[in-house]
């Protein structure tokens, strides 16, 4: 089964680091990807831009709706996503646990849905 591992974080955090410490992050957060890889279950994973950059598009009664940034006020952002094919709930929770931002934030695993007759 497929699961997205949904990175969330405090921008803020990651603003505070070092160069230093955000270089060694960026490390861990690829050699973590490579070995995910390796052993066969990384779909795709992507750090995303700052929500500084994002719109939130909405439709209501046949009106398309831009705003700036995330749909709601929150304290932790939206980072990145991390996809991976896994046997069981479990085991994708144990490589959620394991992606190098989960020390800084949250990870939310959350199973894909196969949309019938796709």
């Amino acid at each position: 089964m497929k699961y997205v591992c949904l990175v969330y974080g405090q921008e803020s955090d990651l603003h505070a680091m070092s160069k230093a410490e955000l270089a060694r992050l960026d490390a861990d957060s690829v050699a973590y990807d490579r070995s995910l890889a390796e052993e066969g279950s990384l779909i795709i994973a992507q750090a995303l831009q700052s929500v500084r950059h994002s719109k939130s598009v909405r439709r209501r009664k046949g009106k398309t709706m831009v705003t700036d940034g995330p749909f709601a006020e929150t304290k932790e952002q939206l980072l990145g996503f991390v996809m991976v094919e896994a046997d069981s709930l479990e085991r994708a929770i144990n490589i959620a646990a394991a992606i190098p931002l989960a020390v800084l934030g949250t990870i939310e695993v959350r199973a894909i849905y196969r949309v019938p007759g796709s």
